[in-house]
């Protein structure tokens, strides 16, 4: 080599060239050999060639500053020849077979490249690193891949064209070619007949048999032949047949078309080289998602992991030899990395796609909750101000903009924030949506899969961070609020299917299902339990401690007047509107959770009720029996113990009870539009349940009744509640005694409530402010669920309730001080509404017990005191 340098011309400037196109090569993987140093300490230790070593100095600053601009331009050439490469042969396959050469010289362009590039990008001064940076770098392995695509895909197409080419062309040129030798050996023509003999015999329906071609051993034989006609002293010199040599080695590359497709894709564009340069590959994957018009091209870099194996050369036993110990350690080390950087790629696309999605659905919830009603009052505000600013001829504030304003486009040129989020979008699905399932290692990769986990994970928590509920405040949005948003964020999300074959409607039935339980699949609060907690701990809370009132006229929770103001409005969170709102976000599951834990709380009062009772069991056995003794009836009252505590818990009791009927009433509404025909269904089968029927029968009824938010004459999910209540150290018999003194305690305790200033009746609102109102709803259905489980008759247990009522409340009557009998007309009125309420009791009975005439006056009172206090 030196001495050529310094002698010829041609030979100095090829030196020359290759010195300035690279600073290095690749010796073996990631090892490299610098090229100029290694020149330069040469050239030192001979003498008279002092002038080359500036020739390689000149050459090393050439390649540093000028190689990687010049290596850009051809990869940018590149880029636009596979383009249109890839382009027309997707177009029309069939050119695959004689274009299959210029394929194969792309493939392997573009692999040197990308090589070069790969190689130079960690030996070269930081000064230039931005030279050696492709941010496109993508699309061009993005294009290499379509074209290995093709190749797979059509290699029947390519399979058949070669084999008429060997048969009909090949054979007949190589024989008149072989005829026309003057000399021709008999080991050299036996070699040629059976290269004509081979291609002579094949057919296009062996192709179409799917027959497997091996041509291997006409390949050695041209080997061989190569080496009998190379000798000094052959006969026949393949020297001096050079039109024999090219059709040969023509021939054998159209062989290699036929039998070694999958080879010479490895041969031509395998980057397997990728799997030890992991740290530039990451980094030239960052690089393309932050690109947005490179991100569609991003599925390069979990397709190069495909090669990764096929790094271990054959020629090197130890990592080609399976056996060996040290062999599967090699390789699986390398199928790890695959594995993981594939992992890694996929995950990291999916999670760029999220992100995507989640701004589009905010943007889309900010837009959905433009529309929501509460926003219209200051729409109306300026129209109402504005005409009468016209009026006075006084100027308005400035107009309020529209939702919707932001869909007039006055430029097309004018791109906003949305349509910057939708392009990323549908340029990363294009990637994602690219390859259906990609094989590495004998695992398989399905990159929709991996977007499909991560919008159910996000879709959890966006629907969980929606609720906005803060545990210090005890702050909620309202339900209705909630699931505009959610059908916004659903809107978006089914929009998703345009860009990538996904089953949106199984990440729906997945998350949805699981906001319908407690915890959802990894263990944390769903909105059912949220909600849940919120309705019992701070509305019902306020409830009872006599800040919110049940409106049955409105039926919704109203705030009272009271000195420390709520930092929400019951109205708005619990009238039929927002019920429906939350019917149709928790289901039918997580209404059944609500009522589940509703009646737990009811339990526990009807315990505590229990051990009041067991406390006065003496005083009420004795009043249950002398309830026509009005003198002995009175001096029992007076020892009973905890009257007012009696009524308060049967209060709070009815409250929850009135809840629990909105929630049931919303259940029903949203499943009869939803499902009219099964609900329809389901509400004639309970219509129509003979009374002799098995009230295990009856109870399982009630149970799906209740499930569709139908009322049922006894609430299975308080049977059920009530039912855990029973104690093994209390015999069923007193458990029974115990049930009907509790009727018997409430029924003597309600003339109390006459002389408590808050029990008035309110037309208004077709109750008292103090929810005394819900003990009809209460008493019937506690005693329907208690005598249910101790088999007693409700009816019976009933009219004895009546019986007893009726006498208390009829004593009060006689009364003369004001100050017990102040609401005595309010408190009549809770017979009528405790038999109007219960389907076991009839206004006949009633009358038998209460002369109709006080209730008839008691209702003109109540009226006629409401027209007087409001006027």
């Amino acid at each position: 080599m030196s001495w050529s340098t310094n002698t010829d011309a041609t030979s100095l400037n090829l030196w020359k060239l290759a010195l300035q196109s690279s600073s290095c090569l690749s010796l073996y993987r990631d090892e490299v050999f610098h090229i100029h140093k290694a020149a330069e300490d040469l050239f030192v230790n001979i003498r008279g060639y002092n002038k080359r070593i500036n020739d390689i100095r000149e050459c090393k600053e050439t390649a540093v500053s000028h190689a990687g601009a010049t290596h850009r331009e051809r990869r940018k050439f590149l880029r636009s020849a596979l383009k249109e490469l890839a382009t027309v042969l997707s177009d029309q396959p069939g050119l695959l077979g004689p274009k299959a050469l210029f394929v194969f010289m792309a493939l392997s362009f573009a692999r040197d490249e990308i090589i070069w590039l790969l190689r130079h990008a960690d030996n070269i001064p930081k000064k230039v690193a931005d030279d050696f940076m492709d941010k496109h770098i993508a699309e061009l392995i993005f294009y290499m891949e379509e074209l290995r695509a093709h190749v797979r895909k059509y290699g029947p197409v390519m399979q058949r064209y070669y084999v008429q080419y060997l048969s009909g062309f090949d054979a007949v040129v190589l024989n008149e070619l072989v005829q026309n030798l003057s000399v021709c050996p008999e080991d050299e023509s036996i070699i040629m007949s059976s290269f004509v003999n081979t291609m002579t015999s094949l057919s296009v329906k062996q192709v179409e048999d799917g027959e497997v071609f091996d041509f291997r051993g006409m390949r050695l034989d041209w080997f061989r032949l190569q080496a009998y006609t190379s000798v000094s002293k052959a006969s026949l010199s393949l020297a001096d047949h050079r039109e024999l040599g090219k059709m040969m080695n023509t021939i054998i590359f159209h062989t290699k078309m036929v039998d070694s497709l999958v080879e010479m894709l490895v041969e031509t564009s395998d980057l397997s080289i990728f799997c030890f340069y992991s740290r530039a590959f990451e980094k030239m994957f960052q690089q393309c998602l932050e690109l947005p018009s490179q991100s569609r091209y991003s599925i390069s870099f979990p397709l190069i992991c495909t090669h990764f194996m096929s790094c271990t050369h054959e020629l090197c036993p130890e990592e080609w030899d399976r056996q060996c110990a040290s062999s599967r350690e090699k390789r699986h080390h390398i199928g790890d990395r695959s594995l993981s950087l594939c992992n890694m790629f996929l995950d990291e696309m999916a999670k760029q796609a999220r992100n995507l999605i989640t701004d589009i659905c905010t943007e889309q919830c900010t837009l959905s909750d433009q529309l929501l009603p509460k926003h219209c009052a200051k729409t109306i505000s300026q129209a109402v101000n504005k005409k009468s600013k016209k009026q006075t001829g006084k100027k308005g504030e400035p107009e309020r903009e529209k939702p919707g304003v932001e869909s007039m486009r006055k430029n097309r040129l004018v791109v906003t924030n949305l349509d910057k989020l939708h392009t990323a979008l549908s340029e990363l699905c294009f990637s994602i949506n690219y390859a259906p399932n990609m094989i590495v290692w004998e695992h398989t990769f399905t990159p929709r899969e991996y977007l499909t986990s991560h919008l159910e994970i996000r879709f959890t928590k966006s629907i969980v961070g929606m609720t906005m509920y803060n545990q210090v405040t005890q702050e909620i949005a309202k339900p209705s609020e909630l699931l505009t948003s959610v059908r916004a964020y659903m809107t978006v999300l089914q929009s998703i299917e345009n860009y990538v074959q996904i089953d949106i409607t199984r990440v729906f039935n997945n998350v949805l299902l699981q906001q319908t339980q407690h915890l959802d699949s990894h263990g944390e609060p769903t909105i059912t339990s949220l909600y849940t907690n919120w309705y019992l701990e701070t509305l019902l809370r306020q409830v009872s401690n006599g800040h919110i009132a049940y409106f049955p006229a409105m039926k919704a929770f109203v705030n009272l007047p009271t000195e420390n103001e709520l930092t929400f409005n019951a109205e708005e969170y619990s009238d039929i509107s927002e019920m429906r709102a939350l019917s149709e976000l928790l289901g039918p599951y997580g209404m059944k959770f609500l009522s589940e834990s509703l009646m737990w709380h009811i339990s526990s009062q009807v315990a505590e009720l229990k051990k009041l009772v067991v406390e006065n069991v003496e005083v009420l056995t004795q009043m249950r029996t002398s309830f026509d003794k009005p003198e002995q009836m009175a001096a029992l009252f007076k020892r009973l113990s905890s009257v007012d505590s009696v009524l308060k818990r049967m209060t709070i009791i009815g409250v929850i009870l009135s809840f629990r009927s909105l929630a049931q009433e919303a259940l029903k509404d949203v499943l009869s539009y939803h499902i009219p025909f099964l609900v329809s269904s389901v509400e004639d089968f309970k219509d129509h349940i003979p009374r002799e029927t098995d009230m295990k029968v009856a109870m399982n009824v009630y149970e799906l009744s209740s499930a569709a938010g139908l009322p049922c004459e006894i609430d299975p999910a308080l049977v059920v509640a009530l039912s855990s209540q029973k104690s093994e150290t209390i015999s069923p018999e007193e458990e029974y005694k115990i049930a009907c003194l509790l009727m018997v305690f409430v029924a003597v305790s309600l003339p109390t409530l006459a002389s408590n200033v808050m029990s008035q009746y309110s037309p208004a609102i077709e109750g008292h402010c103090n929810n005394i109102h819900c003990l009809a709803k209460a008493i019937n259905q506690i005693a329907a669920a208690l005598f249910t489980i101790h088999k007693g008759s409700i009816e019976d247990r009933l009219k004895e309730f009546l019986a007893l009522a009726s006498s208390s409340l009829l004593k009060i009557g006689q009364e003369t001080d004001k100050t017990t009998t102040r609401n005595r007309e309010s408190v009549y009125l809770l017979l009528d509404m405790i038999v109007q309420e219960s389907p076991f009791l009839t206004m006949d009975l009633l009358e038998s017990c209460f002369p109709y005439v006080l209730l008839r006056n008691a209702y003109h009172a109540v009226y006629k005191q409401s027209v007087t206090s409001s006027a």
